[in-house]
Formats: C-alpha cells, sequence, structure tokens
C-alpha cells in the first residue's frame, strides 16, 4: 500500500501513509486510537472501496469492492468488536453465508465440520451451542476460527485480538499465531499491548493522527521507542507501592454474600477516595459481581451498604439515583445507543438535570458535553457525530463522559481500558486519579495485571464465583494475585488427586 488517503465528511482518516506486508511473517500496526490503523484494514479488506494511493496484493491491483471479495482472494479479518450473531450456533456462525459452498445438506453435518475447528483450536463451546451463552473470550475465539475457515486464507488480520482473553488464551493464541506464521500466512497484528507486539511480531509500522511515521525491525526497538512514536512524548508506567487511602476512611460501599447463577460468595469493602482493584481470571465471576452491585442482575441477591445504610437495587436507574455508576465491559451492548450522536449519549442519564418539567433545555446538553468533550480529547468533528462513526476508544470516552456529566459517587469501571491505545489509556488513568482527588470512589475490575497494579490502593481476587482474597498494594505483586485467582481450581485439584 502507497500513498494511502481516506477522507470522511470533516475527518481526514488517512493521509498518505504506506504499509508493505511480506510472506510469512507478523507486522503489527500500532498507534494511539483514531491514528488510522481499523481505517487502514478496512481498505485492505474491502469494507472502504474508494480511496487514493496505490493498494497491491500478490502482486497486482487489488479491487475488492466488499469484504466478501477479500476473503475469496484469501484476506480475512477478525474485528475488536465482535461481529457475531448472538441468536445462532456456533457452528452457524463459523459458516454463516457458506453453507452451500461446503455442500451441507443438514446442521448435523455443519455441526461436524465445525467441531473439528473448535478442537484445532481449543474452544470451550460445543458446535450447537448459542453463541449468546458464550463468555466474550470464547466467542472471540470462535470468530477467530471463521476466519480461519476459509481454505485460501494468505493474509489473516486480527485488530485487538486478546482484549478479551485471559492470559493463558493469550499465550494459547500467540502460539497458533506463530503456527500459521510457520506455514506461510502473513498477519497484520494490531494490539496496544506492547508484551504481545514485542513478542510476536517481526515488524512494526506506527501511524499517528492518520499519517505513517516509521516501519520498524521489531527486534531492533525498545517498547519505550515505540510509544514514544506513536504518542509523540513519553508515558510513565510504574506501579503505585503504597495506598493513599487512610485506613480510618468510610466504607461508602459494603457489599456481603453477594450471590447469582454466576457468583457464589463475593464481598468486599469500597472506601472514600480508593480505587479497587478487582482481579481474576475470564469466567470468575466479577462482572456479574459488579451487575449486582448496580441492579442490572435481577437474579442478584445478597447485603449491599451504602454509607452504612442497607440498599437494595431493582434497577440500574435505583443505583443511578443513588450515585453508582457502571461502565460495562461490553460498551456497545450496554453503554452506548451507538445510532445517536455523542451529545445525546453524554447527556442520556442525566435529562433530569436539563429539564424544566418535560421539556429538555439543549444548550445546557450541548454546553455540557463539549465540556467533558474537550476534557477527554475526544477525537470528532462535532458532538453532533454519531457515535458508530468514533473509534473503539473514543466510544468508551464518551461513556465515561455520560457519567462525569451524572456526576456520581461511586464508580465500578469494567475493563475501561479494553482496546484503548496507551496515550487514551494514560489520559484515562489521569482522570481517575483526579476522581480520587474529587473524593469520588472507584472499583476498577481488570483482567490486565498491570493496570490492576498501577492503579489500586487495594485489590481483592477473585475465582469462580468467591472472593479469594484481600491484598494491600503495598504487598501486592503479579503472582500473589494469580496464586488467589486460581485457589479455588488448585482446592479442587487437591480433593480430586486425594480421592
Amino acid at each position: 500500500m502507497k500513498g494511502i488517503t481516506k477522507s470522511f465528511p470533516g475527518v481526514l482518516a488517512l493521509q498518505d501513509v504506506h504499509f508493505n506486508l511480506l510472506p510469512g511473517e507478523v507486522h503489527a500496526l500500532v498507534g494511539e486510537n483514531g491514528a488510522g490503523k481499523s481505517t487502514l484494514c478496512k481498505i485492505m479488506t474491502g469494507i472502504y472501496s474508494e480511496f487514493e494511493g496505490t493498494y497491491e496484493y500478490q502482486g497486482k491491483p487489488a479491487n475488492f469492492k466488499t469484504i466478501a471479495d477479500a476473503q475469496k482472494a484469501g484476506v480475512s479479518i477478525v474485528h475488536q468488536e465482535l461481529n457475531m450473531l448472538n441468536d445462532l450456533t456456533v457452528a452457524q456462525n463459523i459458516f454463516i453465508g457458506r453453507e452451500s459452498d461446503h455442500f451441507f445438506l443438514s446442521d448435523k453435518q455443519l455441526n461436524r465440520q465445525a467441531a473439528s475447528l473448535i478442537k484445532e483450536y481449543d474452544i470451550e463451546a460445543k458446535p450447537n451451542e448459542l453463541l449468546r451463552n458464550l463468555s466474550v473470550g470464547k466467542a472471540q475465539m470462535v470468530e477467530i476460527a471463521r476466519a480461519m475457515s476459509y481454505a485460501n486464507t494468505r493474509v489473516l488480520i486480527l485488530d485487538e485480538p486478546t482484549a478479551s482473553l485471559s492470559e493463558n488464551e493469550v499465550q494459547e493464541l500467540l502460539d497458533k499465531v506463530r503456527k500459521l506464521r510457520a506455514r506461510g500466512l502473513s498477519v497484520v497484528y494490531i494490539s496496544h499491548r506492547m508484551d504481545e507486539i514485542k513478542e510476536i511480531s517481526d515488524r512494526i509500522t506506527i501511524l499517528r493522527d492518520g499519517q505513517f511515521i516509521d516501519t520498524l525491525e521489531t527486534k531492533d526497538t525498545s517498547s519505550e521507542e515505540i510509544i514514544r512514536r506513536m504518542v509523540g512524548r513519553d508515558i510513565s508506567n510504574t506501579r503505585k507501592t503504597a495506598s493513599s487511602v487512610p485506613p480510618d476512611a468510610e466504607v461508602v460501599l459494603g457489599a456481603r454474600n453477594l450471590h447469582s447463577p454466576d457468583v457464589k460468595n463475593a464481598a468486599f469493602d469500597l472506601r472514600k477516595g480508593e480505587i479497587l482493584g478487582v482481579a481474576g481470571l475470564i469466567g470468575a465471576g466479577r462482572t456479574e459481581a459488579m451487575r449486582i452491585l448496580c441492579g442490572a442482575d435481577p437474579q442478584g441477591h445478597g447485603d449491599i451498604t451504602l454509607h452504612g445504610k442497607k440498599v437494595h437495587f431493582t434497577s440500574p436507574k435505583d443505583a443511578i439515583e443513588h450515585g453508582i455508576a457502571y461502565l460495562s465491559e461490553d460498551r456497545k451492548r450496554y453503554g452506548l445507543l451507538t445510532s445517536l450522536s455523542i451529545v445525546d449519549n453524554i447527556a442520556l442519564p442525566s435529562y433530569d438535570k436539563f429539564s424544566k418539567g418535560i421539556v429538555v433545555n439543549d444548550k445546557s446538553c450541548r454546553k455540557a458535553s463539549q465540556r467533558f468533550v474537550d476534557l477527554l480529547k475526544v477525537k470528532t468533528p462535532s458532538i453532533q457525530q454519531t457515535v458508530k462513526n468514533l473509534s473503539g476508544g473514543n466510544q468508551q470516552k464518551v461513556v465515561l463522559a455520560k457519567w462525569l456529566v451524572r456526576d456520581v459517587e461511586i464508580l465500578i469501571f469494567d475493563e475501561p481500558t479494553r482496546g484503548i491505545d496507551i496515550g487514551a489509556r494514560s489520559e484515562i488513568y489521569d482522570l481517575m486519579r483526579d476522581l480520587i482527588r474529587q473524593g469520588k470512589s472507584i472499583i476498577l475490575v481488570s483482567s490486565d495485571l498491570t493496570e490492576i497494579l498501577h492503579l489500586s490502593d487495594r485489590i481483592i481476587v477473585m475465582c469462580e464465583g468467591n472472593t479469594t482474597g484481600s491484598l494491600d498494594i503495598s504487598e501486592a505483586t503479579e503472582p500473589k494475585i494469580m496464586e488467589l485467582a486460581t485457589k479455588r481450581e488448585h482446592a479442587e485439584h487437591t480433593r480430586s488427586d486425594h480421592d
């Protein structure tokens, strides 16, 4: 790809970008959110067929008008946001639209074909299982299997493939990428995780603000240099060594015996001005426990206290009115109305603040929205921009903005930086610290242990729906956290071995 330029109304997404991919290499594509990575990949795969510049595939001009054209030619993509149909089975999702290509005559035959892929990629699911019953991590693996199910795939584009995966699943995926590279497959690997990029890639192309910065040999480049070129400044990544919360700080939120079909016995206290980290493997029940706290799980129960008084939330609206906001890990499903504008999304939870009777003051909505769009540095031509046209990181900033406008007391951040670049991540970290300085309290659920250790004052760990331990940040380490995160599993193995 040479001189690639792509514009949208009011936005120059790419300007004179260069990219080349060699046979059998893993080529990392990095940059902040809004740098143009996804736009470039959409050109590669025919999603955007109109652009300026030269695009060649296997030595010939590429003329992909649709994503199906690219797939037939051997170029497949796994998007950052899951692109699956929840009400179809795993097998149907893998082969949707191609049943006749494989001469499938029945679901039985379809399931048989899918079973081999499920086995190859070690997906803990059955071919006839509905996708909606899978975790985000398992659904991500199904989508990767679908991309690889095309017999002639020569180029695989992975856009943040590990964002929803546990550490073990990440290593399994990287092992599969290595095997694909050994077979001559070329991989475009987009990730914000520097350790993955350094571990798996052969070369790195860096974009910033829609422009080509450089292509580097991975083995000759440090993580610090990559980050510096991505963001144009130095980023600190030191971990916290001591809690900033006084021992006698008020317990603003308490939870005991939280339980639901996915939570067995979760318990913790959140103190005023504290960032409480919640760690654990995928399936540990962290998100499910948070949904009980904010009234989003009708099957959830437990003893919840707010400033020492017992409360019971029957809906998220109840929790919001009591000053508790939940930022879901699945922002498109639970955090945003993507077909509406930025200002509509930001103002939605606070219409009571911007209205007199049944009349909403649009001017006040716009003023408040613009303030936080500027504060969070949301990349958009206007607050009237439709949210679905924003990058994933900027969508997450809109979710943050709506709760800042609401001015809640307690914020539950569930995977707040998933799919967000290092620069934007640093900005969100600074924002969280600023919220703490304002006297607010935060629960941080994250699968990124570096993030947990970087921000938390105290850490609770969950395993299989139970709280298995609590660590002050001064004593917390990754091995200690992982020991608690697998404590229940180890106990079960011990019992089984003894039996």
